[in-house]
């Protein structure tokens, strides 16, 4: 029996293939700018960076809110496949540098991005729901990483020490101490791996 399925036509994935190129390079183009100035860059800056004219970004987005989630989207995916955790049965101290240093530099990265994500949540449920779960994304990794040590803890000071935890190693903590306190990365690496320390309870033995 002959399929019923026409075959594609190799113009017509070539024509997707390069769209969706192109909004890549949209999307690339705006996080550039984010990272270089704070404030909300225009469709036309963001065409100009791209190559593309405004028409080819309003081709791809219906809006630029949809271009801010569509980035927001793309940097949480990059993040999480440059932060994969590591050392998790290591030692204590081992499981604490680790889990600091991959933070630090999740957040070194993501800074920029993360204060145009805050300024612009109110106006959109969806940027307000990326916000949401990168929080959660940290939480996870933070309970993976003190596994030993929250595993003495009741199922509400587990709760309320993730809650602790996650505040503590915010983006807008590490950028405090990078921008405001003039810290290196290594200084402000070790004010986390300290406060962290004293924070967690002792591990059960052998951990």
């Amino acid at each position: 029996m002959l399929s019923s399925t026409a075959p594609r036509s190799p113009r017509i994935d070539g024509r997707r293939l390069r769209s969706e190129r192109t909004k890549q390079l949209i999307i690339e183009a705006f996080l550039a700018l984010v990272r270089e100035d704070p404030r909300v860059p225009t469709a036309v800056q963001i065409a100009e960076r791209a190559g593309y004219s405004v028409r080819s970004v309003f081709e791809r987005f219906p809006d630029l809110n949809a271009l801010r989630v569509a980035a927001a989207d793309y940097a949480l995916a990059q993040a999480a496949a440059l932060a994969p955790a590591r050392h998790v049965d290591g030692d204590r101290q081992t499981r604490l540098r680790s889990q600091v240093d991959t933070r630090a530099r999740t957040c070194e990265r993501g800074v920029a991005l993360w204060r145009v994500l805050m300024n612009m949540q109110d106006d959109s449920d969806d940027l307000r729901a990326r916000v949401r779960r990168a929080r959660e994304v940290t939480m996870a990794r933070l309970e993976l990483m003190y596994k030993p040590e929250l595993s003495v803890l009741s199922a509400d000071e587990k709760r309320d020490l993730l809650i602790a935890l996650e505040a503590l190693t915010d983006i807008e903590s590490w950028a405090r101490m990078r921008e405001q306190h003039g810290m290196s990365f290594e200084e402000a690496s070790d004010v986390w791996i300290y406060a962290i320390d004293r924070l967690l309870p002792p591990a059960p033995s052998g951990s």
